[in-house]
C-alpha cells in the first residue's frame, strides 16, 4: 500500500461522489454507481489500465496500488446515489409540502408524529420547502451558494450522520470477519472480484494479458460499437438505425395467461445485458438457470394463486406497496433468514472461533488471526452503538434490538448472493420496520413508533442496490489476490465514506436548490417520501377504528410482546420461504443432479430479476453450448471474449455520461439527451 494509492482512492472517492448526483439527474445517463458494479469506477479502471498506466514507465502503477485505488474508491460508492443521497433530502423535506397538499395528512397531522430532529427546520425560514420545490436558480443564472438554507439544514445533518456511519463502520468491520471464511474456506466464486483480476497488469508487466488477446478487444468493440450506435440514434433518429436489444416477443403471453396473471408480462419483454452474458461465464451453470427461470417460477405461482382469490403482492395493512405489510416481503425474508442460517451453519467452527478469541475467551493455539479478531470485536462495538443511537431516536431497546438484527441478516445475505453469483443489480426489499410490525401486530407499535421506523428505513436501506457491504466484501477479494492489507485498507475505506459523504451531501443539496422541481423525479420526490406516512396513517385510521388507539401509542417496552398480534399470512409466508431454502440448500447438499440454487427463493420476487432474466437464460445457453461442444480449452479461449462484452458495456455506458457533461457546459447548461445503458 503506497501513499499514492491512497490519494488516488480518496481523489476517486470525490469525484464519484461528486459527480453521480449531477449525472445521474442533471444529464440523466446512466447512473454512476446505480448497482454493486459502478461502471464509473470500473470504467476509469479500464481506461487508465488500457491507455494511461502503459504510458507511465517507472511511475506505472502496480496491480497491487490499482487494488487499493479501487477498494477505497469503491468504498464511496454508496453514499452519492440510491445507497443515500438519491431519496435523503427529498424523504425529509417533502413531507412538509405533502402536509399542506394533501387533506389526510392535515387532518392526522402526522407530521407532528415525526421528532423535529429528524427534519430541517423549515418553519424558521420559507426557502427551505420554497426552494426546495420551485428553485433558487433563475433562467441561466445559477443560485448563489449563500442562499442555499444551510443552516435549516444544519439539524437533521447532525441527527442523521452518526446514524449513518455507526452502520457503515459496523457493515466494513464485519466484511473482515466474514472475508476469510467465504474465500478461504468456501471458496466462492466473487465473479466481479474475478473480472478486475483479469484486467489488471501482470507482474513485471505494462499491463494485463487480457489486453493483448484478439478476442477480448473484439468482445469489448462489438458491444461498444452497439451501444455507441444507439447512443448516436438518440440524437440522429432520422440518420442512424438502432440495435434493438429488447425483444419483442409481448405476444407469446397470450399462450401463457397464467404468467401474465401473476405479473410476469414484462418477461416477455426480455433485455440483453452484454454484462450479464459476460458474468455468466464467470459462474457455475445452476446459479445462472435458476436466476433465469426464477421469475418466471415466481409469476406462475402468483397466476395460480390468483386464480383463487390469493394475492402475494396487494398490501394486507398499510397503504403503500413498498413498505406495508405483504406476503412477499415476509417470503423474501424467510429465505433470507434460510440463506443467512446455511451461511452460519457451514462457517460455524469458524465464526465461532472469531467470537471466542474477540470475547478473550480463547487464549490456546486456535486463536483467530488477529484482523478477524478486531473486526468482530469493532463490529460488536459498532452496532452497540448503533442500536443505543436507534433507541435515541425513539425506539424501545428491545425494538432497536430486533432491528438492528434484521438489518444485518439483510446486509449479509446481500453480500453473499452478489459474492457467489455476481448478480450485480439486487434489490432485496426486506425492511426491519415492516418485519417487527408484521410479528408484533399494529396495536403493539403504534402509528408513532411505527412511523419512526418506517423513516429511518427510508433513510439507510431504501433502494439497497447500492449497499456497502457487497462492495467491501468484492474489495476484499481483489485485496488478498494482490497480497494487500485488508485491515490498512478498510481503515482508509471508512475516511472514504466520510469524505464522499462531506463532498456529495453539500452538492446534492445546491443542485436540488439550483434547479428545484426541474430535476425531480416520481420515486425520490414523489414515492418515497410519501410511503411511511400514508401507511402511519393507515394504521392509525385502522386503530382508530377499532377503538384500540390510545393503548396502541401508550405501550411500550415488554409490554409490546405480552400481547403479541403476529399477522398470520405474514407469518406463514416467513415459514414458507424459510422451510424452501433449507429444503433446497439440504437438496444441492446430497444430490449432485439438483438444477436450483437456494439462491432462487432470495431472488425471484425482487424487482429487477424479470429484466434480467432474458439475459441469464441466454447466457446459461452459451456456456452449455461452449463446454459441451467445444470442451474445456474452447471455454477458456472464449473467455476473454466474454470478459470484453462485460468491459464493452462499461465503457459503453460511461462515455455518453463523458459526451453529455462535455455538451452541458459547452452550450451554457443546455441539457443533452437521456441516455441509459443499464437498469435506472
Amino acid at each position: 500500500m503506497s501513499v499514492r494509492s491512497i490519494v488516488l482512492g480518496l481523489l476517486g472517492a470525490i469525484s464519484v461522489c461528486g459527480a453521480s448526483f449531477f449525472n445521474d439527474r442533471i444529464l440523466r445517463q446512466t447512473f454512476l454507481v446505480g448497482n454493486s458494479m459502478p461502471v464509473s469506477v470500473y470504467g476509469m479502471l479500464i481506461v487508465f489500465v488500457a491507455l494511461i498506466n502503459p504510458w507511465l514507465g517507472k511511475r506505472r502503477f502496480t496491480a497491487g496500488e490499482l487494488t487499493v485505488i479501487m477498494a477505497i474508491t469503491l468504498a464511496s460508492c454508496p453514499v452519492p446515489g440510491s445507497g443515500l443521497l438519491r431519496t435523503f433530502t427529498s424523504s425529509l423535506i417533502m413531507p412538509v409540502r405533502y402536509q399542506q397538499t394533501e387533506a389526510s395528512w392535515r387532518e392526522n397531522k402526522i407530521l407532528d408524529y415525526i421528532p423535529e430532529r429528524m427534519l430541517p427546520d423549515y418553519k424558521s425560514n420559507d426557502a427551505v420547502l420554497d426552494g426546495f420545490s420551485a428553485g433558487l436558480g433563475e433562467g441561466d443564472k445559477h443560485a448563489s451558494f449563500s442562499s442555499i438554507p444551510w443552516k435549516e439544514w444544519r439539524r437533521p445533518v447532525v441527527f442523521w450522520t452518526p446514524m449513518i456511519v455507526l452502520l457503515w463502520f459496523a457493515m466494513i468491520a464485519l466484511s473482515t470477519v466474514l472475508h476469510q471464511q467465504w474465500s478461504s474456506h468456501e471458496h466462492i466464486p466473487y465473479p466481479i472480484a474475478g473480472f478486475v483480476d483479469s484486467l489488471l497488469p501482470a507482474k513485471n508487466s505494462w499491463g494485463s494479458t487480457m489486453f493483448r488477446t484478439k478476442l477480448f478487444w473484439i468482445g469489448l468493440g462489438m458491444v461498444l460499437c452497439i451501444h455507441l450506435n444507439n447512443y448516436l440514434c438518440v440524437w440522429f433518429p432520422e440518420q442512424m438505425i438502432p440495435v434493438q436489444l429488447r425483444l419483442p416477443l409481448g405476444g407469446f403471453g397470450r399462450v401463457f395467461p397464467i404468467v401474465t396473471r401473476g405479473g410476469g408480462w414484462s418477461l416477455f419483454w426480455p433485455t440483453i445485458y452484454f454484462t450479464v452474458l459476460g458474468i455468466c461465464f464467470l459462474i457455475p451453470s445452476d446459479i445462472s438457470f435458476t436466476f433465469a427461470v426464477a421469475p418466471w417460477l415466481w409469476a406462475i405461482v402468483c397466476g395460480f394463486l390468483a386464480q383463487y382469490g390469493i394475492t402475494l403482492t396487494q398490501p394486507i395493512e398499510g397503504s403503500y406497496w413498498y413498505t406495508c405489510l405483504n406476503a412477499k416481503m415476509f417470503l423474501l425474508y424467510g429465505s433470507t433468514v434460510g440463506l443467512f442460517l446455511t451461511i452460519c451453519y457451514t462457517g460455524r467452527y469458524y465464526y465461532w472461533n472469531v467470537l471466542k478469541t474477540a470475547l478473550g475467551l480463547n487464549r490456546g493455539k486456535d486463536q483467530a488471526p488477529g484482523l478477524q479478531t478486531w473486526g468482530c470485536r469493532l463490529f460488536i462495538v459498532f452496532i452497540v452503538l448503533f442500536t443505543a443511537y436507534l433507541v435515541y431516536a425513539g425506539m424501545d431497546w428491545q425494538l432497536a434490538v430486533m432491528y438492528s438484527s434484521v438489518i444485518v441478516i439483510f446486509y449479509v445475505v446481500m453480500a453473499r448472493i452478489v459474492c457467489e453469483s455476481g448478480l450485480f443489480h439486487l434489490q432485496l426489499n426486506v425492511f426491519p420496520c415492516c418485519i417487527i410490525w408484521g410479528l408484533l401486530g399494529s396495536v403493539n407499535l403504534g402509528p408513532r413508533t411505527l412511523l419512526i421506523m418506517q423513516t429511518i428505513s427510508v433513510v439507510l436501506i431504501c433502494d439497497p442496490r447500492e449497499s456497502l457491504m457487497p462492495f467491501m466484501m468484492n474489495s476484499m477479494k481483489m485485496l488478498e489476490r494482490q497480497r494487500q492489507p485488508l485491515g490498512k485498507t478498510s481503515f482508509w475505506a471508512g475516511v472514504a465514506l466520510i469524505v464522499g459523504l462531506a463532498v456529495a451531501l453539500p452538492l446534492t443539496l445546491y443542485l436540488q436548490y439550483d434547479h428545484g422541481s426541474a430535476i425531480w423525479e416520481g420515486w425520490a420526490e414523489e414515492a418515497v417520501p410519501r410511503m411511511q406516512f400514508n401507511n402511519a396513517i393507515a394504521v392509525k385510521q385502522k386503530l382508530l377504528a377499532q377503538g384500540v388507539l390510545e393503548q396502541s401509542e401508550s405501550v411500550s417496552g415488554w409490554a409490546r410482546f405480552a400481547n403479541m398480534a403476529p399477522n398470520g399470512m405474514c407469518m406463514w409466508s416467513f415459514v414458507i420461504g424459510l422451510a424452501l431454502v433449507l429444503a433446497f440448500s439440504a437438496a444441492r447438499l446430497r444430490f449432485t443432479w439438483w438444477p436450483l440454487h437456494p439462491m432462487m427463493f432470495v431472488t425471484w420476487n425482487t424487482p429487477h430479476m424479470p429484466s434480467l432474466a432474458g439475459s441469464f437464460f441466454i447466457g446459461w445457453v452459451i456456456k452449455k453450448l461452449v463446454i459441451k461442444y467445444g470442451g474445456t480449452n474452447v471455454y477458456a479461449k472464449a473467455k476473454p471474449f466474454m470478459i470484453g462484452l462485460i468491459a464493452g458495456e462499461i465503457l459503453g455506458a460511461i462515455l455518453p455520461s463523458v459526451v453529455a457533461a462535455i455538451y452541458y457546459f459547452a452550450t451554457n447548461g443546455e441539457m443533452p439527451k437521456a441516455f441509459r445503458v443499464l437498469l435506472g
